[in-house]
């Protein structure tokens, strides 16, 4: 009964044993529509048992929204979501995800040698101390649409940072889910070339898989989803991961 007592007392602490098989970890990065920009409702408050996220302190705790901490705006985002959807599948495993994502960012601060990537890979090897990678989120773009230079490298610069972060993890076949902009960001110029790179992703690079964001409404400023378009964002992730792990549930 006492050895009971305290590993339920650890788990809830978020105190995990060292590479526990059965803690599979995600990690989430891009820009603002990753960390999430929703409408914070009770129901993004409500503690969901397995479903753990590291805080900013790199500390494992309860995930609530918002899991992300990279503005003072931050909201509801879809990682919450796909977090619970994932711990539906399995009852035997522990989610961990690990936000990472910054609003406003373009993707060449999330290559290698860029300092984003760098904070993310430190959070992401601290994370695995506790549980195994199963992995990666990636949501961005809008930043990298609005000039022709950059929309042209952007395919280019998506492979790289993803061969990258296969590499630096230790894990060549890391499945990878990038998300569509939303639909209704209509006014970068090149947001259909950006678009189109993410959309080909599935074709060109193994292990990845790509979701629509049709239907999806934004919160007003037509740029970011709402609280209800990010959670439905994240049960698409979630499938499309599912998906890729081979898991049918």
């Amino acid at each position: 009964m006492r050895r009971i007592f305290l590993s339920l007392f650890a788990f809830v602490a978020g105190i995990l044993p060292a590479a526990d098989a059965d803690f599979h970890l995600y990690l989430l990065i891009g820009q603002s529509n990753m960390a999430g920009r929703g409408k914070v409702e009770l129901q993004d408050k409500v503690v969901v048992p397995r479903v753990l996220m590291l805080n900013k302190a790199n500390e494992w705790v309860s995930a609530v929204d918002p899991i992300s901490f990279d503005k003072k705006i931050a909201g509801v985002s879809l990682g919450r979501t796909f977090g619970i959807e994932m711990a539906k599948a399995n009852p035997k495993i522990k989610i961990g995800l690990i936000p990472c994502a910054v609003g406003g960012t373009p993707i060449r601060r999330w290559q290698q040698n860029g300092d984003l990537y760098k904070a993310a890979l430190k959070r992401a090897k601290i994370a695995q101390k506790n549980g195994v990678l199963k992995g990666i989120l990636w949501h961005q773009g809008e930043n990298d649409s609005g000039k022709e230079a950059t929309a042209k490298i952007y395919e280019q610069q998506l492979h790289a940072m993803i061969a990258a972060w296969r590499k630096d993890l230790g894990d060549k076949n890391i499945p990878v889910v990038v998300g569509e902009m939303g639909r209704f960001f209509k006014t970068a110029k090149f947001k259909p070339t950006v678009d189109a790179a993410l959309k080909a992703l599935p074709g060109k690079v193994p292990h990845t898989a790509w979701v629509t964001a049709e239907g999806l409404g934004d919160k007003g400023d037509v740029v970011h989803f709402n609280a209800a378009g990010y959670r439905q964002l994240g049960k698409r992730y979630a499938a499309a991961m599912k998906k890729l792990l081979g898991t049918s549930k």
